[in-house]
């Protein structure tokens, strides 16, 4: 999301640049963001890993209530199909109800960060603002409502399915890294000839870093790099 920085977040930097209104400044109605058929959204959110993880990993699909475990899984990850509300907070797609942005977190990501995607969905489910999301998103991390952040916490995004924004659209297979609030070019983001991406996902919480790679989930190579 690429900008979904969770989702969806770091893509979008660019699209801010250039939008200068919004097209969607506010929630949809609830049917717009769901997904009727349960099995499609399983394989959707199964579609952002190898087979060789997201075989065995917990899937769970969104509902009117927020997220509800499909699958029971065996190997600590978890694959879910995120909205756009887990995009960065001023992104202009943050109410963009085409956004499917297949994803699947690994353990440290399950146990500390999964948590700020499933109270994110709560509130936006709860009819909240994106301001009003933000604060209490803030203040659950200051009162320890919400886990602080395990070194190690990552993602796979490999989906060719998944549409992350009407800017950047399929976008390309890549892996997102959540680290506490850093300097991107501490990890050599943004830096010449780094494939690194970062930026803030959480304004003064947390950095995520966005890294392409060659090949979608299922082995295939990303088109877009052999245009």
């Amino acid at each position: 999301m690429l900008r979904i920085i969770s989702t969806v977040v770091l893509l979008s930097l660019a699209a801010q640049a250039q939008k200068t209104d919004n097209p969607y400044p506010s929630m949809a109605p609830l049917d717009q963001y769901l997904i009727a058929d349960r099995n499609t959204e399983i394989a959707l959110a199964r579609s952002a890993a190898p087979t060789s993880i997201a075989e065995k990993a917990e899937v769970m699909v969104l509902e009117r209530q927020g997220y509800k475990t499909a699958v029971k899984g065996t190997n600590g990850f978890v694959c879910i199909v995120e909205r756009s509300w887990t995009a960065g907070f001023g992104d202009p797609e943050f109410w963009n109800p085409k956004i499917r942005a297949p994803i699947c977190f690994n353990p440290p990501a399950v146990r500390t960060y999964l948590p700020i995607t499933i109270a994110r969905t709560r509130l936006a489910l709860a009819g909240k603002s994106e301001t009003q999301m933000l604060e209490a998103i803030n203040s659950a991390l200051d009162k320890k409502e919400l886990p602080a952040l395990e070194a190690g916490a990552m993602c796979y995004m490999l989906s060719k399915q998944g549409y992350l924004g009407d800017q950047a659209g399929h976008f390309h297979p890549h892996l997102m890294f959540w680290a506490e609030r850093t300097e991107p070019k501490s990890w050599g983001a943004g830096m010449p000839g780094s494939p690194m991406i970062g930026g803030e996902e959480i304004p003064g919480r947390l950095t995520v870093f966005l890294i392409p790679v060659g090949k979608w989930s299922d082995g295939t190579s990303d088109s877009h790099d052999e245009k």
